[in-house]
C-alpha cells in the first residue's frame, strides 16, 4: 500500500519508504515534509496540479535530486548516501519523449542497453521489443512514431535493465484513449510480475486503475489511500442535476451557504458540500424548480481533487 507515513510499519515489504522530504528552489519550498510508503508490486498513483511538486518528489526518490531535508530508502538503499545504487535499479520515464528521433527503435534500445551495461545486450533488446509489441517496427525511426508508439518505446527503454521500480512522470500525456488503455494493461502486467510503479497522472480514469493514490498540492502531501478511502475521507455529499438553464443555475448555487462547489460535467452539474443538512437546505428551493431533475450521486475522484485544490494553500503566495 501507499501510505502517508512510515513510522509504525515494518519496512520489509516497502520499495519506497521516505519521510520528511523537502526541497526548495529560489527560496520557495516546492516539496514540503512529504512522507510516502509504497509496497512491492503495487501501482501508486501520484496526483496533483501542475507545479505541485510531483516531478521534484519523483526525482528525489530515484536519486536524481538530493533533498534539502528528509530521509528514507528506495529499493532498500538510502536515498541520500546510496543514490547511485538506486539509479541503477529504477526505470524513470520522463514527461517528454527523450530518446533519439533520428535513430530507429532498435538503435535507441541498443544505445540504452550500452549505457546500462546490460549483459547479452542483443538478446535483451529483442526480448524487450517482443515484450512491448515493437518487434515488427524495430527498424522504424523513432521520430516517425505516433504518440502511442513513442510511449511504448519510452517504456521499453525503462525496462531494458530489468528495474524493480518504475517511476512514470505523466506517461500518457498527449496519447489517445486506445493507446492509454493498452499502456495501463501493460502496467498491470508489470505489477503482477512484482515490479512496483509510481505514476503521476492528471487523468481520473487512470487514477482509478491504481492500487493506491497519493495527492500532493503546492508541495504538501494531502492524502493517501485507495480511491474509495480518498473519496470517503473527503466527506463530500454530492447531488447531480440535469435540465435547462444549468449555466445560470450554477452561478446561483455557488453563492449559497452550504454549497462547497459546483462543477459542470457535460449536460449535468455536480453540486457538493461537506455538511449534508446545510447542503439540503441550500438546494431545497431549487429542487422544486420546474425543468430540473435532481438525484443523489456518489462523489467521484474528480470532485474530491477539485475540492482539495480549492482548499490547499498556494506556496507561490507564501
Amino acid at each position: 500500500m501507499c501510505h502517508g507515513t512510515s513510522s509504525t510499519v515494518s519496512t520489509d515489504s516497502a520499495v519506497i519508504d521516505v519521510t520528511g522530504l523537502s526541497k526548495s528552489f529560489d527560496g520557495r519550498r516546492v516539496v514540503d515534509d512529504v512522507a510516502m510508503r509504497v509496497e512491492r508490486g503495487h501501482i501508486c498513483g501520484f496526483l496533483g496540479p501542475n507545479g505541485s511538486g510531483k516531478t521534484t518528489t519523483i526525482r528525489m526518490l530515484c536519486g536524481l535530486l538530493r533533498p534539502d531535508a528528509g530521509r528514507g530508502t528506495c529499493l532498500g538503499f538510502d536515498i541520500i548516501r546510496e543514490a547511485p545504487e538506486i539509479k541503477r535499479r529504477v526505470g524513470y520515464m520522463t514527461q517528454g519523449f527523450s530518446l533519439y528521433e533520428d535513430l530507429s527503435i532498435r538503435e535507441n534500445l541498443d544505445f540504452i542497453a550500452r549505457v546500462y551495461a546490460v549483459r547479452e545486450r542483443r538478446r535483451a533488446v529483442d526480448a524487450t521489443l517482443d515484450r512491448v509489441g515493437l518487434a515488427q517496427r524495430s527498424d522504424q525511426l523513432a521520430g516517425q512514431l505516433s504518440g502511442g508508439w513513442k510511449q511504448r518505446l519510452a517504456l521499453a527503454a525503462c525496462l531494458l535493465h530489468e528495474p524493480q521500480l518504475l517511476l512514470l512522470d505523466e506517461p500518457t500525456a498527449g496519447v489517445d484513449p486506445k493507446a492509454r488503455r493498452a499502456f495501463w494493461e501493460q502496467i498491470h502486467e508489470l505489477a503482477a510480475e512484482g515490479i512496483t510503479i509510481l505514476v503521476s497522472t492528471h487523468y481520473m480514469d487512470e487514477a482509478e486503475r491504481c492500487h493506491e493514490l497519493a495527492y500532493i498540492a503546492y508541495g504538501k502531501l494531502l492524502i493517501t489511500g485507495t480511491a474509495q478511502e480518498v473519496i470517503a475521507h473527503s466527506q463530500l455529499v454530492t447531488w447531480m442535476v440535469t435540465g435547462s438553464g444549468l449555466f445560470q443555475l450554477a452561478a446561483e448555487l455557488r453563492s449559497r451557504p452550504g454549497v462547497t462547489m459546483v462543477v459542470p460535467f457535460g449536460n449535468t452539474l455536480h453540486v457538493s458540500g461537506t455538511d449534508e443538512e446545510a447542503l439540503k437546505q441550500a438546494l431545497a428551493p431549487y429542487q422544486q424548480r420546474a425543468g430540473l431533475e435532481w438525484r443523489r450521486a456518489e462523489p467521484g475522484l474528480e470532485d474530491v481533487f477539485i475540492k482539495m485544490m480549492d482548499y490547499a494553500p498556494d506556496n507561490f503566495d507564501a
